[in-house]
């Protein structure tokens, strides 16, 4: 499931900005990502005075085309281990095999799993991650 992830898309105003045409691919994070960090951020992120912050970090795991988990994997070989891609806030976002699996990692040096690929949006590609990433 993932309503702590819509919940905060309402809550940033991002809705029409992720029904425009796109496509966009979206690194979305499972309700357990948010779990993950420190007692009561994303309570504090869905304040309406901290939308700035929240709508910098929902785009910073959101990343312009359609690029399937093949397209991931082979910019991953193109690059020799690591694929930059520049997400939707300006940010970048390191993409890497670990294992066998693709790791992503922040602009922090904090990383996420993807756990689930090539899930079909109307206007992208959804690929499940296990963690947050963090925008600097």
């Amino acid at each position: 499931a993932h309503t702590t992830l819509v919940a905060a898309v309402k809550a940033a105003d991002l809705v029409s900005t992720l029904k425009s045409a796109g496509p966009f691919t979206v690194f979305a994070p499972v309700n357990d990502a948010f779990a993950k960090l420190p007692a009561g951020t994303v309570e504090n992120l869905l304040k309406p005075e901290n939308k700035a912050t929240l709508a910098k970090i929902l785009t910073y795991h959101v990343v312009a085309g359609n690029i399937d988990s093949k397209a991931v994997v082979a910019a991953i070989e193109k690059g020799k281990g690591k694929a930059v891609l520049t997400t939707v806030s300006g940010g970048k976002l390191t993409a890497s095999l670990d294992n066998g699996k693709v790791k992503l990692t922040d602009e922090n040096g904090g990383t996420a799993f993807v756990t689930a690929v090539d899930l079909k949006g109307s206007n992208g590609v959804i690929h499940v991650i296990d963690g947050v990433v963090l925008p600097k």
